[in-house]
Formats: structure tokens, C-alpha cells, sequence
């Protein structure tokens, strides 16, 4: 079984930088043969303020975009989600694809590549207990990227050199722990396919 790994871009904002550093890390895995990876930006689904009439652990959406949501996250075996850091926190947009999911993140890994003046840190410290408590397994090691030093005049994504062997071990942290809660998401699917 080949394992598949979704990127995904959250942030959506006109003239981001993190499209350049979701390439970057898209290019780099690409290189890897130990899985598929595939870009998951956020721009390409847009969702409304989570619209939910139940909470998504309770069962399938009424809602047609909450519904493509879930088809396009539920193939992935794990993620590594690029993120910026706002006013020291999550993106708003990245919060609220999370939010209108469940099932489909459980049992899975997460990684981080983060952006920011501080290197996103904070951001990740938060999706760090929203992605646990989503049911995600979250891997040690990440990315934290500077716009200071890692971009010139601001705008061109020039990462320093040892962020490429953080990004090894993030990416193959993020595949040794997908591979290894497999049977925890056939279990999980068996399970939804009885009920």
C-alpha cells in the first residue's frame, strides 16, 4: 500500500507567502519514494463559517460543501499542514476546515511547516492541541520558518539551509507514523462500514 500525504495550505489570503513554502515542501517530498504527496490549498474550498447543525463526530453533513470537504480529506493517510502565524495564533480559514471535519482526520499524522516573524510557533503550539484532540497523531518534529530571515525583501521564499533536514525528518516522521496507525484507520473503517 502506498501511503498518501496531503499538504495543505492554510492560508488563503491574496499575496501569501505560503503558496512558495508549500512548494518548497511539495518539491522536497516529491523527491522521497515512500509515499504520494498532493497540495491541499484551502483556497480551492471554500467554506462558510462552520455552518454545522450537529457537530461533525455525530455523524455525516447535511451540508453539500461540508460533504466535498470530507471527500477530498478522507483518502489522505496523513498531512503536513503549511501555516502562518497571525496576531500569534491559527489562521481563522485553517481553524474552520478543521472544524467541519471529524472523522476523517482520525488516526492520522500531522506535521507542521510554519511562517511567521517568530517562525509561526505559536500557530503550531495550537494546531499542535487541536489536531490531538481531533484524534491526529501529531509528530515531533517541524519546520519554523522566519519571513525576517528566510525571505528576501519579505517576499521571495529563500529558505537557510538546514530547513531542508528539518523537513526530512518531518516528512519521515509524518510517513513512519502514518504507515504505522493503518491498522487503527481499517479498524475505523471496517467499523463505519457495520454500522
Amino acid at each position: 500500500m502506498t501511503l498518501k500525504i496531503g499538504i495543505i495550505l492554510g492560508s488563503t489570503r491574496p499575496n501569501r507567502n505560503g503558496s512558495q513554502v508549500a512548494r518548497w515542501v511539495l518539491e522536497a517530498a516529491s523527491q522521497r519514494g515512500d509515499a504520494e504527496f498532493e497540495l491541499i490549498d484551502l483556497r480551492d474550498h471554500p467554506l462558510p463559517h462552520l455552518d454545522e447543525p450537529v457537530p461533525p463526530m455525530f455523524g455525516p453533513s447535511v451540508n453539500a460543501h461540508t460533504r466535498a470537504w470530507a471527500e477530498r480529506i478522507a483518502p489522505f493517510d496523513g498531512f503536513v499542514v503549511v501555516t502562518p502565524e497571525y496576531n500569534g495564533g491559527v489562521p481563522g480559514v485553517l481553524k474552520n476546515a478543521l472544524d467541519h471535519l471529524f472523522t476523517e482526520w482520525g488516526d492520522k499524522a500531522v506535521g507542521f511547516v510554519s511562517y511567521g516573524v517568530n517562525g509561526g510557533a505559536r500557530a503550531v503550539v495550537q494546531l499542535r492541541t487541536v489536531c490531538g484532540t481531533l484524534g491526529m497523531a501529531v509528530v515531533g518534529y517541524q519546520v519554523a520558518v522566519s519571513v525576517l530571515t528566510d525571505f528576501e525583501n519579505h517576499t521571495t521564499f529563500t529558505p537557510r539551509e538546514h530547513h531542508a533536514a528539518a523537513l526530512d525528518k518531518t516528512l519521515g516522521q509524518v510517513i513512519s507514523w502514518s504507515a504505522a496507525l493503518a491498522p487503527l484507520r481499517a479498524g475505523a473503517e471496517t467499523t463505519l462500514a457495520n454500522s
